[in-house]
C-alpha cells in the first residue's frame, strides 16, 4: 500500500531586518510582525521581535545598521494568505517621546533561496494643519493603532501617508514538499523553456 503523501507544506524564512535610511532621524530601533492567512500557522519560531536602538554609521551613506535576526516556520494546505512582514520604525521627537518614524510591508519572497528586499517606508499624516500643530505639541504623532494594518488593503485608501525612508531585509527562504502539493516555487528556466527559440532579429 502506498504511503500517503503530505497534506501541508512547510515555509521556512531566516534572515535579518539589515538597515535602514532615514536621513532627518537617528536613534531608531525597529519592530516586526508576520501577516498571514487563514490556512496558515507557524510551527517554530519567533513572529514578531523588536531591535536594539542604533544610531548612524559616521561615513558618508548614514545607514542605520541593526542586523536583527529573522527566524520562523510556518504550515499551510495552501499559498493563500502568502505571509507578510510589516516593520514600523520608531525614535525620539525633539521632546523625547517615542514616535514612529516609518510602516512598510513586504510579502516573503515565493521562491527558495537568499532574496534582498528594500522597502520603501511611509507615516500616517494628520489630516488638517491644526491637527498636525497639535499632535507636534502634544508629542504624539498619528499612527496605528495596530501596525498589521500596513498589510491589508482594507480602508488604506482613506488614509493620508507621506513616504519617508527605507528600510533593507535579507530572507532565506527554504520550502519543503510545496511540489508534491503541485506548487512549483522555483525560478523560470530560461535556458530550457519548452517551444521552439524565436527567430534571430525577431524580438523575443
Amino acid at each position: 500500500m502506498a504511503a500517503a503523501g503530505p497534506s501541508v507544506f512547510l515555509l521556512m524564512v531566516n534572515g535579518q531586518v539589515e538597515s535602514a535610511q532615514f536621513p532627518e532621524y537617528d536613534e531608531l530601533y525597529c519592530k516586526y510582525c508576520f501577516v498571514y492567512g487563514q490556512d496558515w500557522a507557524p510551527t517554530a519560531g519567533l513572529e514578531e521581535g523588536i531591535s536594539q536602538i542604533t544610531c548612524k554609521s559616521q561615513d558618508v551613506r548614514q545607514a542605520l545598521v541593526w542586523n536583527f535576526p529573522i527566524d520562523v516556520t510556518f504550515k499551510s494546505t495552501n499559498p493563500y494568505g502568502w505571509p507578510q512582514i510589516v516593520l514600523s520604525v520608531y525614535g525620539p521627537d525633539v521632546f523625547g517621546n517615542d514616535v514612529v518614524r516609518g510602516y512598510g510591508a513586504v510579502h516573503v519572497p515565493f521562491s527558495p533561496g537568499r532574496h534582498k528586499r528594500t522597502i520603501p517606508m511611509f507615516v500616517p499624516e494628520s489630516t488638517s494643519k491644526l491637527q498636525r500643530l497639535t499632535s507636534w505639541f502634544m508629542g504624539r504623532r498619528p499612527e496605528y493603532t495596530d501596525p498589521k494594518v500596513v498589510a491589508q488593503g482594507e480602508g488604506r485608501e482613506v488614509t493620508r501617508v507621506r513616504s519617508q525612508g527605507f528600510v533593507t531585509l535579507l530572507f532565506n527562504v527554504v520550502t519543503k514538499d510545496m511540489r508534491k502539493l503541485g506548487y512549483d516555487t522555483g525560478p523560470p528556466d530560461t535556458q530550457r523553456a519548452s517551444g521552439p527559440s524565436p527567430p534571430q532579429g525577431l524580438p523575443r
